[in-house]
């Protein structure tokens, strides 16, 4: 069994995580949670209803996106888990993140109006350059939850606070979109398509991007004298993907990554899907959707507590499956009483009260599913440097985020297979999209979202470490380094 290197090695607990770095630490997830939000519920139809470009193409863009992010992320994971300065191994990449995240953001809600050809080019190449920047501080940061503390709970009370900030970020600024800047005009009476109000929202998006990640670095900068540091070596490409390759192979890690990429397609999928349903399928204003998205602020407050709750009496795996699992179920039953005639008419206040009360309890369950599964990769730090000698916390963190990511790259893509399976309509008004259309639209969506999250649920299973097993992983470690002493 490899050795870890004295320099590497922790030797005891790091010091106790105070509020004040809580609240840095998680404050740096605004800036992927207003992308994430932003790809996730506007990008499609900003590219598709706006802009003209068709679904399938949109979602064949960011596929392509996504793939080329797929080899990013990986890479800037082993580069910080061996980077050596004196702003350590994080923080580097956190602060030089920060103006090209903010740039290229601003420049995908500013397209120029050239040929739909052209415009898919264009869309692809800034869609990887935000991709890539976002990875340069994400993957760095979320990394840092694993060496700021070893508890089992107090990692899944770090990571709360990181899912709370994105999920904040991204809503209030998807809330002040619909509420401010979504005008409708003379030529696009639903400010949904009203193109101006997106290049509005790119420039404010921009600067709370810019903002949160330097607030983050700066916040935390005070903690890198006590996180890990690697040894000294001549760390060479092959060397990495052999450490990378080595890393991956843990097989509690692999069941819980290949989980997270049947979970994320789902949300992705819901995300991308949040704008037809909202705008066609409910005939909601840009008012009421603001009013959705300023329910699922509570719905944010609530899983920071419910997460750490659940993680003490029910253990990660389980909390996790079953939060996953409540949100599936009371996310679709607005949508299956429709089909079954049962839900309130449409512009009644009955239903958006329904629909409103189901978003807000769902999207709790999913907030707080998703921040248990990420405390589940932190646990599996100590296993890995327990069979391999080397913290790898980027390593594995690099594809949480990739999956993370993929919530909105394989999403879009479902969300434009779907459209395109159903055919519906581009750049229509609510009231003339047929009643057969909305209705095969709840059919085809329903059963492959309900679909992933069963594949989800069967492959978390395979997930093996518990509260038990990992404070023995704890105890070796520390018998190691003391007979290393």
């Amino acid at each position: 069994m490899a050795q870890t290197a004295p320099e590497e090695r922790r030797l005891s607990q790091p010091p106790p995580v105070s509020f004040r770095t809580k609240l840095f630490y998680g404050l740096g997830a605004v800036a992927f949670g207003v992308k994430d939000n932003g790809f996730s519920y506007l990008l499609l139809p900003f590219y598709n209803q706006v802009m003209g470009l068709s679904a399938p193409l949109v979602g064949l863009a960011i596929l392509i996106a996504m793939m080329c992010d797929a080899l990013m992320d990986p890479i800037i994971g082993q580069v910080s888990d061996n980077w050596r300065s004196r702003w350590g191994r994080r923080h580097p990449f956190m602060y030089a993140a920060a103006l090209p995240v903010a740039v290229s953001y601003l420049l995908l809600w500013s397209p120029p109006h050239w040929s739909h050809t052209a415009l898919f080019w264009y869309l692809v190449a800034v869609a990887i350059l935000i991709r890539s920047f976002i990875s340069v501080f994400e993957v760095p940061s979320t990394a840092l939850a694993a060496e700021l503390s070893l508890g089992y709970d107090e990692r899944t009370v770090l990571l709360s606070y990181r899912y709370f900030f994105g999920w904040i970020g991204g809503l209030v600024l998807y809330i002040i979109a619909f509420k401010f800047l979504f005008t409708p005009d003379a030529h696009h009476p639903v400010g949904q398509t009203n193109p101006a109000g997106y290049a509005r929202y790119g420039l404010l998006a921009a600067c709370m991007m810019f903002g949160a990640i330097l607030a983050s670095a700066a916040g935390t900068h005070d903690r890198i004298p006590t996180l890990a540091k690697p040894p000294a070596r001549r760390a060479t490409v092959a060397v990495m993907a052999h450490e990378l390759i080595a890393a991956w192979s843990h097989r509690s890690f692999l069941f819980l990554t290949l989980s997270g990429v049947a979970t994320a397609m789902a949300l992705g999928l819901a995300a991308s899907m949040n704008f037809y349903i909202n705008t066609y399928f409910w005939g909601f204003t840009a008012a009421q959707i603001s009013y959705l998205a300023l329910g699922v602020i509570i719905s944010a407050f609530a899983a920071l507590a419910l997460a750490p709750i659940a993680s003490r009496r029910l253990g990660k795996r389980t909390a996790a499956i079953t939060f996953m699992a409540l949100s599936v179920l009371v996310g679709l039953t607005p949508m299956m009483l429709r089909l079954l005639g049962l839900a309130p008419h449409n512009h009644t206040q009955a239903l958006f009260i329904l629909v409103l009360a189901q978003s807000m309890v769902s999207v709790a369950f999913s907030i707080a599913g998703q921040t248990l599964m990420s405390a589940m990769i932190a646990d599996v730090v100590e296993e890995g440097e327990l069979k391999t000698g080397r913290r790898s916390e980027g390593a594995y963190f690099s594809a949480s985020i990739m999956v993370n990511k993929a919530v909105s790259g394989l999403g879009i893509f479902a969300a434009s297979g779907v459209l395109g399976f159903i055919r519906f309509p581009t750049g229509v008004s609510p009231e003339l999209v047929s009643l057969d259309v909305l209705r095969r639209l709840a059919f085809t969506y329903a059963p492959i979202y309900a679909g992933l999250y069963c594949v989800g649920f069967i492959l978390m299973m395979g997930y093996k470490i518990t509260r038990a097993s990992h404070a023995a992983t704890l105890e070796s470690l520390a018998a190691r380094a003391a007979a290393a002493e």
